[in-house]
């Protein structure tokens, strides 16, 4: 996820650090930088057929489970659902919650009972099945 920082535009970095030796610096060299840009945040859109959305949501989520253990930097926190024509009607497939130590829940959205996080042997969390 991405952190609680502004914008890259809206951040600015000193050439010389507060205190440091004058004249270090390079005559043609400012004395503010360029900001520096964050890593960019992509989104892949894998296009299948089913026969309902109830068919959709399964596979989708089957999709997903299986690209993250190939790929383990892909976020299921992430993911997504949408009908092909309608991008912007786009549900999340996983709980996402988060939990004691950081960690976002694995389970599928508006599962009952308790919160789990990845990994067999994940911490569990929440009020259960109350």
């Amino acid at each position: 996820m991405r952190e609680n920082t502004p914008p890259y535009w809206r951040q600015r970095r000193m050439a010389d650090p507060p205190g440091g030796s004058v004249g270090v610096r390079p005559p043609e060299q400012p004395l503010i930088l360029r900001p520096r840009r964050p890593p960019r945040h992509f989104t892949v859109h894998l296009g299948f057929a089913a026969d309902g959305p109830e068919q959709a949501r399964e596979l989708a989520v089957a999709y997903a489970e299986a690209l993250s253990l190939l790929r383990p930097e892909l976020v299921l926190a992430s993911v997504a659902l949408s009908p092909a024509d309608s991008w912007r009607a786009a549900e999340r497939l996983f709980c996402a919650a988060v939990g004691p130590d950081d960690e976002r829940c694995a389970d599928v959205a508006g599962h009952p009972g308790f919160h789990h996080a990845p990994g067999p042997g994940g911490l569990g969390w929440g009020e259960g099945d109350g």
